[in-house]
C-alpha cells in the first residue's frame, strides 16, 4: 500500500502542498513566534511555501494571524523574513 503523504495548505496562497516543501511558522507556548524547519517542535503552526511572495500573501490577508490565532506585530513578519532569507541561502 502507498504510503500516505501528509498535505499541508499555505496560509499565503492557499495551495495544498507536500509537508515536507513547504516552512512552519510555530507559536510556541512560550516565547515568541518562530520558524520551525524541522516540523516537530511543539506548538501551534501553520504552514507557507518556501516563496517570499506567499509570505507577503500572508502577511496581507492575515493569514498567520488567523491560523495562529493571534496578533502579528510588523517587526515579527520582518524577522520572519529574514530567517527566510537565510534558510533559502542555505
Amino acid at each position: 500500500m502507498a504510503k500516505k503523504i501528509p498535505m499541508r495548505q499555505c496560509v499565503g496562497c492557499g495551495e495544498m502542498k507536500n509537508k515536507k516543501e513547504m516552512m512552519r511558522v510555530l507559536k510556541p507556548a512560550e516565547g515568541p513566534v518562530v520558524l520551525d524547519m524541522t516540523g516537530k517542535k511543539n506548538g501551534r503552526g501553520a504552514y507557507l511555501c518556501m516563496t517570499r511572495e506567499c509570505l507577503q500573501k500572508a502577511r496581507k490577508n492575515k493569514g498567520l494571524e488567523r491560523s495562529l490565532k493571534m496578533t502579528i506585530p510588523d517587526e515579527l513578519y520582518e524577522n520572519l523574513e529574514r530567517e527566510f532569507e537565510e534558510d533559502v541561502r542555505r
